[in-house]
């Protein structure tokens, strides 16, 4: 089988190197990929969703797999469809789930599903209203897709007021802004849940928790992600069953009745306070760290597992999981998440082994080598038979990477390990 994913980052290189090792699979094609895919497949210079629609047909292209957020709310699968191919990811109106905070939390609401106390508006003096009403910190998100940085939360009123003032302004975010939601801060843990959906029938993959912040500690600013691992501990059987009863199903079975059927990856970002859970909000892709930890559990086909979803036949979907836990660790760039940085030499002294590997992200391929490009670069994933071994994994192989300016966490996972 031949498969195109569409993407650069960590994630998709991540499914790319699942994909690489499934017997399914004949030829992967990343558009655009980054200078280390070419390692497992061969990379497209093609950005018009209608030219790589043809490509698709004209290639054989088996399965698409979509892995960022903007082609999917730009709507590349409707385009994919209307052409009668097989793509992997939510309709451009579904996919408004992470488009649109709004929309969001509008549907939530709907549907009565769990969430945070909240106002959706446009208005300013509509905003500080409702803030003059609510306990600090307060959380104020810009409505559009903001690369994971429109969430802000506020210590105090005022802070709240200004941030909403920014975000209208469209100072903070631009268009993106020109709408916010602004809700209850809930106190509690966090928890990275997935759902492969196809329309009416969905099935949740191991729980992971995500760590945002740059520094140790979880302090710093927030970021894309530092680091995850998978599964976690305090997803409990007796919690994860609430999350699917009163979360998962309610949204599948929500959005099939306002007729926008959900297919593609439902990532909800759930906290849980007193062992309730609550969305705190959808994205429609999976998470980058955490789609690189578990794509290393999966131990049966991953070629099925995009395939069935994409053709409504979860329902004979053999999923198995290794009876292990992946640590994922982000090594950034030196001046990541303020500004870009100088390209910069990567240079690595171990092999990938089955033990720990490196997915890589924001890099280019020159003559003399791979460059960190800015951002965050790779993610060095270790396996073992718990967090501890697969923390001592991740780090070891992460002590033999070397580029100038290179910063990571040294505590991920600390949650599950108390330290």
């Amino acid at each position: 089988m031949n498969v195109l994913i569409l993407g650069s980052g960590g994630r998709e290189y991540s499914i790319g190197r699942a994909l690489k090792r499934d017997a399914k699979v004949t030829k992967i094609f990343f558009a655009p990929g980054n200078g280390a895919t070419e390692k497992l497949g061969e990379n497209l210079a093609i950005k018009d969703y209608n030219e790589l629609a043809q490509f698709a047909k004209t290639n054989g292209i088996d399965l698409t797999i979509v892995g960022p957020e903007a082609p999917l709310t730009d709507g590349v699968v409707d385009i994919f469809k209307a052409q009668g191919l097989n793509i992997f990811g939510p309709s451009k109106e579904a996919a408004q789930l992470e488009g649109s905070k709004v929309y969001m939390k509008n549907f939530l609401k709907k549907h009565n599903i769990p969430t945070a106390k909240f106002i959706e508006t446009d208005d300013r003096e509509a905003a500080s209203t409702f803030i003059d009403t609510m306990r600090t910190p307060i959380v104020v998100k810009a409505d559009g897709l903001c690369a994971g940085k429109g969430v802000i939360i506020a210590g105090t009123h005022q802070e709240a007021k200004n941030t909403v003032r920014d975000m209208l302004s469209g100072e903070s975010f631009g268009d993106a802004g020109k709408k916010v939601i602004v809700e209850e801060y809930l106190d509690g843990f966090e928890l990275s849940v997935f759902a492969i959906c196809d329309g009416e029938n969905f099935i949740t993959l191991p729980a992971a928790q995500d760590h945002k912040r740059l520094l140790d500690n979880d302090e710093g600013p927030n970021t894309g992600g530092m680091g995850a691992y998978c599964p976690t501990p305090l997803a409990t059987d007796d919690l994860m069953e609430k999350i699917k009863t009163d979360l998962l199903k309610p949204t599948v079975d929500g959005m099939k009745a306002d007729g926008v059927p959900f297919e593609g990856v439902l990532f909800a970002g759930v906290m849980v306070v007193d062992n309730v859970p609550y969305i705190l909000e959808y994205n429609v892709r999976f998470g980058d760290p955490e789609c690189e930890e578990i794509m290393a559990l999966i131990d049966s086909s991953v070629y099925d597992l995009f395939d069935k979803a994409s053709k409504k036949e979860l329902d004979s979907l053999d999923i198995r999981f290794k009876n292990k836990v992946a640590i994922g660790v982000v090594a950034a760039s030196k001046d990541y998440p303020y500004k870009s940085s100088e390209p910069a030499l990567i240079t690595v002294s171990q092999d990938d082994s089955e033990a720990a590997h490196i997915s890589y992200a924001g890099v280019a391929k020159k003559e003399d080598g791979l460059y960190a490009t800015g951002g965050r670069v790779l993610v060095s994933v270790g396996v073992g038979d718990d967090i501890k071994e697969a923390r001592q994994n991740a780090y070891g192989l992460l002590e033999n990477v070397a580029f100038d300016g290179i910063q990571y966490r040294n505590d991920i996972a600390y949650q599950a390990l108390g330290k």
